[in-house]
């Protein structure tokens, strides 16, 4: 019996640990808005790197910088890709930044995608998506260009 429960202990160590272990490569992040909220951007758990989902959680305001104790909105978006990185900048031209989130296809070429997104009233509104760019364009730009020919 003592054998059994080993055995059993082992197999179960040994299927948790890949998991952990896959899950260190990652992309995850925490950014503090200039208006104290925190935002927290991570590539979906238990996916593929190369494609899958993105989640853009938004948190209240609080005493210490990027806390997320008090959630107030959240994302879930398909990726294609690998998250590269988390930007802020202006896409729409009313002086408050958007976020943008940006993935890296695998592939040959490179190329890039980009989302825009809003913070507004406590909520987070997609303003543009942009992909398949050449692997050194300009996302902002891009995005701010996708922005001004919406319908």
């Amino acid at each position: 019996m003592m054998r059994y429960n080993v055995l059993v202990i082992a197999l179960l160590v040994g299927s948790v640990l890949p998991a952990h272990a896959a899950d260190d490569m990652r992309f995850v992040t925490k950014t503090s808005l200039p208006n104290g909220q925190t935002l927290v951007v991570a590539e979906g758990d238990f996916e593929a790197r190369s494609i899958g989902s993105v989640s853009v959680r938004l948190y209240e305001t609080a005493d210490e910088p990027n806390e997320t104790t008090f959630f107030m909105d959240g994302l879930i978006l398909p990726r294609e890709g690998v998250l590269e990185k988390v930007l802020l900048a202006d896409i729409t031209g009313d002086q408050q930044p958007e976020i943008i989130v940006l993935a890296r296809s695998v592939g040959t070429g490179n190329f890039l995608s980009a989302t825009a997104i809003a913070v507004t009233d406590k909520q987070l509104v997609l303003s543009a998506a942009v992909t398949g760019l050449n692997a050194d364009a300009d996302p902002v730009i891009a995005l701010q260009d996708a922005h001004q020919n919406r319908p």
